[in-house]
């Protein structure tokens, strides 16, 4: 793991197309700019781990009806 000391307007590249910038520090956190293509997934890791947690329950669940046939059919029993 490479580790950079950075001060706020300083910033970090990342291979030619991807910068990180230092935005704001305050006591307790750090504001973060990033400047990706639009190809380039930027997702926070809390968000990527509940992504991931969701999708391996989805395939265990692979035998029963998707969510979207679910709401197919409880349309169904309500509209009749």
């Amino acid at each position: 793991m490479l580790v950079l000391s950075r001060k706020v307007g300083e910033s970090v590249h990342i291979g030619d197309d991807i910068e990180i910038k230092i935005i704001s520090i305050s006591k307790d956190k750090v504001k973060l700019g990033f400047e990706a293509p639009k190809n380039v997934a930027v997702i926070r890791s809390e968000l990527r781990e509940a992504v991931i947690d969701a999708n391996i329950e989805a395939s265990k669940n692979d035998n029963q009806d998707s969510d979207i046939e679910l709401l197919k059919k409880l349309s169904i029993e309500k509209s009749e």
